[in-house]
């Protein structure tokens, strides 16, 4: 019952059109660059999932690689549109499906994958589960043609810095959060942060796999940082306000879930008293019911 009601929720999650919408890179500060802010959130589009792309005098470091090879390729020909300097680093900032498994359209062009060595574990571990299920998440087998699992080359535990052509980009783990491992990419020159999950903008999160007291504390450093550009992991530019929405919300979710989830109903009628409580968001409502399931439900023995 439990597997079934993932399924559906799976092939349901974050529905708009059936046609994956025309992003582009958009220039976000000097050789900064990112898709941000799609209005459809499809399988086919990475599920709206964000990514950057910084070019040095001598190379380019991309930030998450999308959901398969067929969107990494929609990634590099973008890149090829700004830039025929070399990919030299793709940093990810977690190993969820839809900001990793484009990845090997990279490594295989000579890149070298970077992630935090739990995100690295994390993809050893699951990866090919990932694949084997694609169907699940709404992907075909033409949507992943060609798409295999690439694991990172360099990993760090709490800082890393990578300097690429006159370009310093620093990788940050404050505390688990959205994933165990999930990481901060900040370009301190800039003013940018690209924060991959731990911030979604307009967006239900996913919070199945997430610690919430920590990921709290992380949105607390971030709100600490000298930031002019907010890159997050799904949604729009964001800035400091919207953290501290996103703090609220995950906090209010995590207590109201716990309350819920002790009266014993169906799945569906917790998510829909759940959703009446929460402050309103785009794109995602389904994110509340798989989050639900995953964290707050248990299993049936």
């Amino acid at each position: 019952m439990r597997r079934g009601i993932i399924a559906v929720v799976l092939a349901l999650v974050l529905f708009a059109a059936a046609s994956a919408q025309a992003q582009g890179l958009k220039k976000i500060a000097e050789n900064v660059y990112a898709y941000e802010g799609a209005k459809t959130a499809t399988p086919q589009n990475s599920y709206a999932a964000n990514a950057g792309v910084v070019v040095g005098t001598d190379g380019v470091i991309v930030i998450d690689a999308l959901i398969s090879a067929k969107e990494g390729e929609r990634l590099l020909r973008d890149i090829r549109k700004i830039t025929d300097k070399p990919v030299r680093y793709v940093v990810l900032t977690h190993a969820h499906l839809d900001h990793a498994l484009g990845a090997s359209v990279f490594t295989e062009a000579g890149a070298l994958l970077v992630s935090h060595e739990l995100e690295r574990a994390y993809l050893e571990r699951k990866g090919q589960g990932m694949l084997q299920k694609a169907a699940e998440f709404g992907l075909s087998k033409e949507d992943m043609a060609g798409t295999r699992i690439a694991l990172p080359a360099i990993t760090f535990t709490e800082r890393l810095t990578l300097r690429l052509g006159g370009e310093t980009v620093e990788l940050i783990h404050q505390l688990p959060s959205h994933s165990t491992g999930s990481t901060l990419v900040l370009l301190p020159r800039q003013k940018v942060l690209f924060t991959g999950d731990v911030l979604f903008t307009d967006f239900h999160p996913f919070l199945g796999e997430g610690d919430i007291p920590a990921w709290a504390k992380t949105l607390d450093a971030i709100q600490d940082m000298d930031l002019n550009v907010i890159v997050p992991g799904h949604g729009p530019l964001s800035t400091k306000k919207d953290v501290a929405e996103m703090k609220d919300y995950i906090l209010l979710f995590d207590a109201k879930a716990r309350e819920l989830a002790a009266q014993g109903l169906a799945p569906a009628a917790l998510a829909a008293q759940l959703k009446a409580l929460l402050p309103r968001r785009a794109l995602a409502e389904n994110m509340i019911l798989y989050s639900l399931v995953i964290k707050y439900l248990p299993a049936p023995k």
